[in-house]
């Protein structure tokens, strides 16, 4: 029998249980498959490599002797796959993207520039309301990039690992219904909503949060909140059930204004990530430079964002 990788994956294991019992039992199989198994790996290295006792095993020279080289190999056949999993995606970055993005105006913009700047290339997109799922995806090479952001200056997800560029950075506006009182004015203070129910999509950072301790500073607690999909929190605001709030960006939508919230007390941050194993500095320089256009974009187009830069507004108003 020749040694192979999965028999140095069951000496390693057995020897961090202590008993072929327990060890046993973390593979999966039955003890005595596994004591089978151990006397066909002790007859390929010729001896034994762990003393039984009543309380378990221990590893006897030779036994010491294959760990020590399998602490060294395992590991390092390891990072050979990662290494060569990154190597084959980046050669086969110039013919195929993969985009993931949190739910807004950005993601579609940024795959038009992109269209334009790279003509040969697939382009697919996955959409998510966690960016930590997004993060996830970028660590295990199954996206190339993702569009996501963070509440205020709340750290991105996986930020040790991945690379975390700001597109942007746009105040959180509130969606009102065009008959509600406080919608002809300029701004809305955050106080004149204390009574509403609100609607909003769901994310797994720090909004919600951030949102209860901007109402607290304001005098209120937030009453019922709606998490969901962005079709229905347009729909509960046009027939009056509840406020939204949205990024600046958020589209022109027919029976609903934006407004900016007095003072800007809550912000977001719009960001590009990537793993930096397995894009070239060029790629992701392109793609960054795309996203911030496709944000000034989708600013231009939202008709409450552009009157309120128009007019002064500072997007990075409240962050700290």
């Amino acid at each position: 029998m020749e040694l192979e990788l999965r028999h140095l994956k069951t000496v390693r294991t057995i020897a961090e249980a202590g008993s072929l019992t327990r060890a046993a039992a973390v593979l999966g199989l039955a003890q005595p498959a596994l004591s089978a198994q151990l006397r066909r790996i002790e007859r390929a290295l010729g001896g034994e490599l762990f003393a039984r006792g009543r309380h378990g095993v221990r590893a006897t020279a030779l036994g010491e002797l294959v760990l020590e080289r399998a602490r060294i190999v395992l590991p390092a056949v390891t990072g050979l796959q990662q290494e060569a999993a990154r190597f084959a995606q980046a050669r086969r970055a110039a013919e195929w993207l993969r985009l993931g993005a949190t739910h807004g105006p950005l993601l579609g913009a940024l795959v038009d520039l992109l269209a334009d700047a790279a003509p040969d290339a697939q382009v697919t997109t996955h959409t998510s309301w966690s960016e930590r799922e997004l993060a996830a995806l970028l660590a295990e090479g199954r996206l190339d990039f993702a569009v996501a952001g963070t509440c205020g200056t709340a750290a991105p997800p996986d930020a040790e690992q991945l690379v975390w560029r700001e597109i942007a950075v746009d105040p959180v506006f509130v969606m009102l219904p065009e008959g509600h009182p406080l919608a002809r004015g300029r701004e809305v203070d955050l106080a004149g909503l204390a009574d509403e129910e609100w609607a909003c999509v769901p994310g797994d950072g720090c909004f919600a949060d951030c949102f209860t301790a901007a109402c607290a500073r304001a005098g209120f607690t937030p009453r019922r909140m709606y998490e969901t999909d962005t079709a229905s929190c347009v729909h509960l605001v046009q027939v009056g059930r509840a406020v939204g709030l949205c990024r600046a960006t958020f589209p022109t939508t027919p029976g609903i204004t934006t407004k900016p919230l007095t003072g800007t007390p809550l912000v977001w941050r719009h960001l590009l990530g990537w793993h930096p194993a397995t894009q070239r500095p060029d790629t992701a320089a392109t793609v960054l430079a795309r996203a911030r256009t496709a944000h000034a974009g989708a600013a231009t187009r939202s008709r409450g964002y552009a009157d309120w830069l128009t007019t002064g507004g500072r997007p990075d108003a409240g962050v700290t």
